[in-house]
């Protein structure tokens, strides 16, 4: 008798869903969402697993029980429970992400927030990039602060500090070196204006757009840290809160009030909102965008 191969049955992919997930990651899950506000729903369990294992590889943890202890007894909990946040908050984004933010900027709000200041003789400008990333949102409000540099903003001041929950992008916006994804968006004039050739794939930010930028590490659950970031005229957190909770979103943006002045300005990514979340806010519509503005003192809309 002739037996015929038969072709081999395709196996069936494997089962993300949360209830092949051991019990251990929600406790996990937990801890996360204690410390930084962070929340992995059920079906996005298993990215928290895979951000664990790749962990538990690195400090030669056999299974999540024993990871969980690397979190919570080991001398170097702190430590671990850090690398873990770095592992699982990895973005992406790209420079001139959103033309209509920063056309809004320039056109309306700058001359708006200038007006208001030079009121106040102070020629100081405070700008927050929350939840910074690799520094691509940073670094193109810097660019559109130079090309100002010699009409509205003649004399100024300006600040932009920048904070990220990761380590690893705090470092690489650091160092300002881009490939072609993440300048996809980034025309030619400003190419050869605001960066230096690292290799032929990658362009370096000039010295003169890096000091205008202070970049650190901060937990924008820290509500300790949170109180001294006061002071700022514009606020841009894009595309972070999508990954909280309504409780931590809500604590989150009462701080980004707080730290407005009045006048000033916080912009969110193109398609969230702070519908249910904050009602201290105003909204104020532009074309293909929105923003939301603190009243200031004279508007009489406290």
């Amino acid at each position: 008798m002739t037996i015929v191969p038969q072709p081999p049955v395709a196996q069936p992919a494997p089962n993300k869903s949360a209830e092949t997930v051991d019990p251990v990651y929600r406790q996990i899950r937990d801890l996360v969402y204690k410390v930084s506000g962070i929340y992995k729903a059920e079906e996005k369990l298993y990215l928290l697993a895979d951000g664990c294992a790749r962990r538990m590889k690195q400090t030669d943890a056999r299974t999540p029980r024993e990871y969980w202890d690397r979190l919570t007894a080991a001398p170097s909990r702190d430590a671990e429970l850090r690398e873990l946040l770095n592992e699982i908050t990895i973005g992406e984004t790209c420079l001139f992400r959103s033309q209509p933010q920063l056309d809004a900027l320039r056109k309306v709000i700058l001359p708006e927030i200038v007006t208001e200041k030079v009121k106040q003789v102070t020629k100081r400008l405070r700008i927050w990039s929350a939840g910074c990333s690799t520094g691509e949102e940073s670094y193109t409000l810097a660019m559109n602060m130079l090309e100002e540099s010699e009409r509205l903003l003649k004399g100024w001041t300006v600040e932009i500090l920048a904070t990220d929950l990761n380590d690893r992008s705090v470092e690489t916006a650091k160092a300002g070196i881009y490939g072609d994804y993440a300048l996809r968006n980034t025309s030619d004039l400003y190419k050869r204006k605001y960066f230096s050739t690292v290799d032929e794939k990658r362009l370096q930010v000039r010295p003169e757009v890096k000091k205008l930028i202070a970049f650190s590490r901060l937990n924008l659950q820290d509500d300790s840290k949170m109180l001294f970031m006061k002071g700022m005229d514009l606020i841009f957190c894009c595309n972070v809160l999508i990954y909280f909770d309504g409780a931590s979103k809500s604590k989150v943006i009462n701080h980004f009030f707080s730290d407005l002045n009045f006048g000033g300005y916080f912009f969110l990514g193109t398609s969230e909102s702070l519908m249910k979340l904050n009602d201290q806010f105003h909204l104020v519509h532009f074309p293909g965008t929105i923003a939301y503005w603190k009243p200031s003192l004279s508007s009489g809309k406290l």
